[in-house]
């Protein structure tokens, strides 16, 4: 059919508007396809240039600055310095034999590190940077950066190392860093990249590691043109990373450092800690070690010389060691029967020396007996009998709930290694892991913290703080992050539920343990009016004593070996009148209460007045001896902190 005009004309205006669009499109895509010929041709020419003559970009990590850690007053515990190393990258090295074999007629390189190092490069991806030599000299640095032009794929670096400037006095607080293990990456679903860089180093133990995660930092990258032979030309740019948060803890370097120094090299353990807010003022094991060894990589003389000590230096034996807690024990006792009103404060029991139960004989650490006891009285003179009375009507049960809500048997929070819970028993404890039922002799056994109880010195001090100022305080380590305060105010702490009157009579007895002459711990008190403390001591037995040796007479701890001596215990919080901190100190083997009650006085005193205390807070009797005493650590003082100030 022949096609009108309008038809025709309305043909020819539907192919001119297609002919437009489709030229327009082209002319656009030509545009487009131009200007990015132009940007690869003109704006990116050199970098281009730079590939065609076999240089090429690389991207590297920049390892973030860790983050350092404080004590309460802003000294540094845990701090970062410069070091100098060399690393390789064995895809730009080609031969890595050739290249370190030149490497090493410019600086020496230690066999088992370079060892190391070689194993490492095998089993990392090839672009990754191994350190084949680390903590050199300026001039070895300046030597291999001078002849960097004959050494490919190696570079001279400045890093940071961790520095713990105070040495042994924080170590098993702060622990250490180490490099990133299989074993750790085996623990870690989805590693972040920095942990993949050989001889990158994370916290191995203690807070380093509890607080990996806020110490570490962010990664930074950087781009760098490298040429043929792997010499870095130039830095293209690069985008720091995030640093590790700060930490400020509560305790307190000076008293941390007087107490590792008071302990000297004695198997022991201290901790003290603010009565009303929980704040962790000092918390030290004995003897210690340096972890500055470990950070440097250290040597398996010194490695065994700690493994093989039977004092157990790397043993956190503030919270992780668990003892009897022997007689210290005997408040808990005490509390749980005034709380179930079967007991008040005249209540007595007659002690005749031992007591017996069925077929077997308990017997009182005084051999003649204290007589009638009450309340005050035997916790004053620390008759068993008395106790053994109060548990056979109370119940293990009530004796443990109580136990529990003063701290012991429970694990506490905070961020160091191997916390233990400890353990208060109950009958259904003992049928599910002992496979026995609960026999009245384990109630007897419990009254004196034997037989299955278990506490650590951090449980002894809670319970402690918690006994003075009636709240239920929880340990803190932590201060501030990066400055956000993150502690717990005093007036924020709850009650601990307990009746205030029965606590009153629990503290007054702990009181006259160090202040009436017949107390246990009279000879070690404090004269001064307004420090003067309350405490009660104990001694944890280690060994059986059998009915031969007690007929025969038992055998005095200073007569067996140190394995086999009973442990020494004392708790403690000051002043009386007006509470601000609680104490507890054990002595491994230290042959009873008396090894560990001076040390509580002192660290006592060291705590209150923030220094050494003057010689009118202690008998007259006894400042001679402490006059010397102040002395010897003083001077020993000063001469770690002149070994320190050269380890920085």
């Amino acid at each position: 059919m022949k096609r009108t005009a309008a038809e025709t004309a309305a043909s020819n205006a539907r192919m001119t508007r297609r002919g437009i669009l489709l030229g327009g499109a082209q002319l656009g895509f030509m545009g487009l396809l131009g200007l990015r010929m132009r940007y690869l041709q003109v704006d990116q020419a050199d970098e281009f240039r730079l590939l065609a003559e076999e240089n090429r970009i690389n991207i590297r990590l920049i390892a973030p600055a860790r983050g350092e850690i404080f004590d309460r007053n802003g000294v540094i515990i845990a701090a970062n310095e410069p070091s100098y190393r060399i690393t390789i990258v064995r895809e730009d090295a080609g031969n890595v034999e050739e290249v370190i074999a030149r490497l090493s007629t410019l600086i020496e390189l230690d066999d088992a590190a370079l060892n190391r190092a070689m194993t490492e490069m095998k089993r990392s991806a090839p672009f990754l940077p191994v350190a084949v030599a680390e903590r050199i000299s300026w001039e070895e640095m300046s030597r291999v950066a001078v002849n960097a032009p004959a050494l490919p794929g190696v570079t001279p670096e400045v890093g940071l190392s961790r520095l713990y400037p105070h040495g042994p006095d924080f170590a098993h607080v702060i622990g250490y860093v180490g490099p990133v293990s299989d074993y750790d990456l085996s623990k870690i679903d989805d590693p972040d990249q920095l942990l993949l860089i050989p001889r990158f180093q994370i916290g191995k133990v203690g807070l380093e590691a509890k607080r990996e995660d806020k110490l570490r930092g962010k990664a930074g990258t950087k781009r760098v043109e490298v040429n043929a032979v792997g010499r870095v030309m130039r830095e293209l740019d690069r985008r720091e990373g995030q640093p590790g948060d700060d930490l400020q803890l509560t305790v307190d370097q000076k008293l941390q450092s007087y107490i590792q120094a008071r302990l000297g090299e004695e198997s022991a353990a201290a901790v003290v800690m603010d009565c009303n807010t929980g704040e962790i003022l000092a918390i030290n094991s004995a003897p210690s070690f340096d972890p500055n060894l470990f950070v440097r990589g250290i040597s398996v003389a010194d490695y065994s010389a700690l493994t093989e000590n039977d004092h157990r230096p790397l043993a956190t034996k503030s919270v992780q060691g668990t003892y009897p807690p022997g007689s210290t024990f005997k408040m808990v006792v005490a509390l749980s029967a005034l709380e179930a009103g079967t007991i008040d404060s005249k209540t007595t029991h007659w002690c005749p020396g031992h007591l017996q139960v069925s077929n077997r004989r308990f017997h009182c650490w005084k051999r003649g007996g204290h007589g009638h006891m009450n309340l005050e009285t035997a916790l004053r003179e620390s008759c068993d009998v008395y106790f053994y009375e109060l548990a056979l009507e109370v119940g293990i049960e009530k004796i443990t709930n109580m136990a529990n809500r003063l701290g012991l048997g429970v694990k506490h929070g905070i961020p160091m290694s191997a916390v233990a819970g400890g353990l208060t028993p109950t009958k259904e404890w003992k049928a599910r892991n002992r496979d026995t039922p609960w026999v009245i002799g384990d109630t007897v056994n419990a009254s004196i913290g034997q037989g299955f109880v278990l506490a650590s010195p951090l449980q002894l001090a809670v319970m402690s703080a918690r006994l003075a100022s009636g709240k239920a305080v929880e340990p803190t380590l932590v201060k501030s992050i990066n400055g956000i305060d993150q502690t717990v105010p005093a007036e924020d702490v709850p009650d601990l539920d307990v009746n205030p009157n029965h606590l009153r009579m629990v503290r007054q007895a702990m009181f006259a343990v160090s202040n009436h002459r017949k107390g246990t711990a009279y000879s070690q008190r404090i004269i001064m009016d307004e420090y003067r403390l309350a405490g009660k001591t104990g001694t944890s037995q280690v060994r059986n004593i059998t009915a031969a040796e007690r007929r025969a007479g038992v055998i005095r701890n200073e007569d067996l070996p140190w394995g086999r001596r009973d442990h020494g215990l004392f708790v403690n919080f000051a002043p009386y009148d007006n509470p601000r901190i609680a104490v507890a100190v054990i002595v491994e083997h230290g042959g009873g209460s008396s090894a560990a009650t001076p040390i509580a006085r002192d660290i006592t005193l060291q705590a209150l007045f923030n220094g050494d205390p003057p010689l009118e807070a202690y008998p007259s009797k006894d400042r001679g001896r402490i006059r010397s005493q102040q002395e010897r650590l003083r001077q020993e003082y000063l001469a770690r902190q002149s070994n320190d100030r050269g380890r920085a």
